[in-house]
């Protein structure tokens, strides 16, 4: 009797899934609501990785510049057409196709990744679907260059997803794709100087050359698409719907719990959103809610995604969720470029973010056979242990009425490398590429953030230095309001902290800092009523 009526529960389940009505976006949009394990996770994990970090050098669109001779003022891919002669072959005979097929990933270790990752820390994890070179980290049923066909023989997307839901771990995707058909263009011209000038590069080579190589079978079109002069509307059309058709099964295929995307507002327009629709569709049979989050560059136009900042954050506290994307060095794994960020640079721009509403994820730039770059493990190490000695401040904190005091050494470098710069000088309101870098000043010794939860407040002071640190804004009797503090306690200590309330501001002893200064963490019981 109780096996009939557990399998009369599955077949009523069921029925009512394939019978829930399918919403259309504005339907969807009414009804979504940001799902708590996205607003308190406070900290994410990004692995931007793919085909293109198989290259040891040329920038971030490597599988763009190694087409050209010239990069213009895409400067940070200068290396590329050169390193890409050097190693492989000029690309009229051994193009980025033929850089794929040396991609093996052969040291990817998923659940290795996913548990250290967890232990640092990270409340979700994000893996790199497609990049602008058109090539899906997963077994794609629309497109036949795919990492299960070509290069590491495995579904990428999948063992990820495996692994994070064996670690208990929310589990995205990220999207670049929708800008391949001009990105690729490069790839059917010719070099314009040397030996080989005037011969076209393999952009123009057709299924009929690859007979008797290891490529036989497949079309060089569907990875870079059709020369220019032979493009038409329908064929462009039928990119867009290829597109949709896809990302809906990879969002469906995986059950994926985010959706990212790069660009600023869907990709494709329409096409987007008709695959973001079927997204959100999906989880609301699947589980009667939308427990899923869709993030890009679309600044506040849309109330049902999350804002992405790359490489920058907000000024103010925003009214709804959002997150912004950081990186060491470039996107993929490139040993030529520079560092641009350290433990403490990640970690004061993680508190920049939480006390203004918004998450940090960070990408980790994992080596072409899937490790972690030691150096760069060494700086997760330190951020990790900082996350963990001060997790109470940071899971299911809300911001404060206001982000910050005695405010004023905030510097930025701004810093559009690897950028799409057509794209970022369209968006006068945009916060993206602001990041403090190491190579910005360090933080006045009294400038701190705040965030909430319950009665707890919680002061980050940025750049500590051991001595007596006024807040104005904790003052009994201030504009804030703030209450009668009864305690200060640093994080990571048992000992009470000495302190003292006036109207002018809430004076505290701040504790001598060790040998690597990082931000300090106080919480103070009684300033939230």
């Amino acid at each position: 009797m109780r096996i009939f009526l557990l399998a009369a529960i599955l077949m009523s389940s069921l029925f009512a899934r394939a019978q829930a009505p399918t919403l259309n976006w504005e339907e969807l949009t009414r009804e979504y609501k940001f799902p708590e394990w996205y607003t308190s996770a406070r900290f994410g994990i990004w692995v931007h990785w793919g085909a293109q970090s198989q290259p040891d050098s040329g920038g971030g669109w490597y599988a763009r510049h190694m087409y050209m001779q010239n990069v213009g003022r895409e400067t940070w891919g200068a290396n590329a057409y050169p390193y890409h002669v050097r190693t492989y072959g000029h690309p009229s005979e051994k193009g980025f196709k033929d850089v794929i097929h040396t991609w093996k990933a052969d040291k990817l270790d998923t659940d290795g990744l996913l548990r250290y990752f967890k232990s640092i820390g990270a409340k979700y994890f994000v893996a790199l679907a497609n990049h602008h070179d058109h090539f899906d980290n997963f077994a794609s049923t629309y497109h036949p260059w795919n990492s299960v066909n070509v290069g590491p023989g495995k579904d990428l997307i999948g063992l990820f997803r495996k692994s994070a839901a064996k670690y208990g771990i929310p589990f995205g995707v990220s999207s670049h794709d929708d800008r391949y058909l001009s990105w690729w263009l490069p790839a059917f011209g010719a070099d314009s100087a040397g030996p080989k000038k005037g011969v076209p590069y393999d952009g123009r080579m057709t299924k009929a050359d690859g007979k008797n190589t290891w490529w036989a079978g497949l079309d060089p079109a569907d990875l870079y698409g059709l020369p220019p002069e032979k493009r038409t509307a329908e064929w462009i059309a039928g990119v867009k719907k290829n597109w949709v058709q896809r990302h809906v099964e990879l969002v469906t295929k995986y059950d994926v719990d985010m959706l990212w995307f790069d660009g600023y507002g869907f990709p494709y327009g329409e096409f987007g959103k008709e695959a973001c629709t079927a997204f959100f569709n999906d989880k609301l049979k699947r589980h009667g809610k939308i427990n899923a989050v869709i993030s890009g560059k679309f600044h506040g136009k849309e109330p049902a995604i999350a804002e992405d900042v790359e490489r920058g954050g907000a000024e103010e506290i925003q009214p709804h969720p959002w997150q912004g994307t950081l990186t060491f060095d470039s996107w993929f794994y490139k040993s030529d470029r520079p560092i641009r960020h350290n433990a403490r640079t990640v970690i004061e721009s993680l508190i920049d973010m939480n006390s203004k509403n918004g998450n940090l994820l960070l990408n980790v730039e994992l080596l072409p056979d899937g490790r972690i770059p030691q150096a760069h493990k060494l700086i997760l190490d330190t951020v990790g242990s900082w996350i963990n000695r001060n997790a109470d401040a940071i899971y299911g904190s809300k911001p404060w009425k206001i982000y910050g005091d005695n405010l004023g050494g905030t510097a930025i470098v701004k810093n559009m490398s690897e950028a799409d710069l057509d794209a970022a000088k369209k968006q006068t309101k945009s916060h993206d590429f602001n990041e403090r870098t190491i190579a910005a000043p360090l933080f006045p010794h009294n400038e701190v953030r705040f965030t909430a939860k319950g009665k707890s407040l919680y002061v980050f002071v940025l750049n500590p230095a051991a001595g007596e640190l006024m807040i104005p804004s904790l003052g009994s009797g201030g504009k804030y309001g703030a209450g009668n503090i009864t305690s200060v306690q640093l994080l990571g200590s048992k000992r009470q902290v000495r302190f003292r309330q006036a109207s002018a501001g809430l004076t505290l002893d701040v504790q001598p800092v060790q040998a690597a200064i990082l931000p300090q963490v106080y919480k103070i019981t009684g300033a939230i009523r």
